[in-house]
């Protein structure tokens, strides 16, 4: 067995309300389960049936979700839900899910991940992949389905885990001089800062280890992660750069890596991470 340090934690995010936008942390706590509050609720279109993300409504990106205080498992935390006009609500008030319906056009539930299921999110087949022909991604296949399947009786999408490496977005912007590969493009759990490399798809080597990060955090049974649409939104949040519309990061992606740019991943073992603590490939 080789356990080697490959570089430390750089920024840690959380999306309590999911697709929305939300939360860049010191410190985050995890179990198997994720980080602790992370995508715990969602909106449901009331039509379909199906929970709303960001790569069906993007408009979704204009609100953003921050909790009151620390959540603990199990229990309801207050959080508050900024909307584009930048009143502010909370996702346990009565009228919650009229008020983002009216925002977003569109009639909408509120749901916790409590309740979740085997979860459908909808998608649209038209724009999934931005203007990346859908047979580039998926060689053969000839119609795109208009949902797509949520973890197990949650609201991620594929896994309770993504983690992206920096040098991997200055490799992707190297190949793509005039896009902004900024992270929050990617919206990942744990950003690692793995120096000055940026020659490859750094995650590549991850795969067939286990990342230890900090004390206790084990990072198991990762797998390269796809890109969609999501990553080309325009973002804008209060004290930081604002993210333009970009169809060359998936573009890049898509020609470069197969549309796949960092890792989904399990959790092995769970605890408190910072910003700063070591990360460790052993394999």
């Amino acid at each position: 067995m080789a356990r080697r340090l490959i570089g430390t934690v750089s920024a840690l995010a959380r999306y309590p309300f999911k697709s929305m936008l939300g939360e860049h942390l010191d410190q985050l706590e995890f179990t198997e389960h994720g980080a602790i509050g992370d995508r715990a609720y969602a909106l449901r279109e009331v039509v379909t049936g199906q929970i709303a993300s960001a790569k069906k409504f993007p408009r979704l990106f204009e609100f953003r979700a921050a909790y009151d205080s620390p959540p603990a498992p199990g229990r309801i935390n207050p959080l508050t839900i900024t909307l584009p006009d930048s009143r502010k609500i909370h996702a346990e008030d009565p009228d919650a899910a009229e008020v983002i319906s009216a925002a977003l056009g569109r009639k909408m539930k509120l749901e916790r991940s409590a309740t979740a299921h085997d979860e459908r999110a909808g998608i649209d087949p038209a724009t999934i992949f931005a203007d990346v022909p859908f047979d580039k991604i998926f060689p053969g296949m000839k119609v795109m389905p208009d949902h797509f399947r949520l973890e197990k009786a949650s609201f991620f999408d594929t896994a309770v885990m993504h983690v992206i490496a920096t040098g991997t977005l200055r490799h992707m912007a190297k190949l793509a001089p005039g896009s902004n590969f900024d992270p929050r493009r990617f919206r990942p759990t744990i950003l690692v800062d793995t120096g000055e490399r940026d020659d490859a798809f750094l995650e590549d080597e991850w795969t067939a280890g286990t990342l230890e990060v900090g004390d206790h955090l084990k990072i198991v049974a990762m797998q390269p992660a796809l890109r969609c649409v999501m990553t080309t939104h325009p973002q804008q949040e209060p004290q930081r750069e604002s993210l333009q519309r970009d169809y060359g990061v998936l573009r890049t992606a898509a020609f470069h890596h197969q549309a796949n740019v960092g890792v989904f991943a399990s959790i092995g073992a769970g605890g408190m991470v910072r910003v700063g603590a070591p990360v460790y490939l052993v394999q």
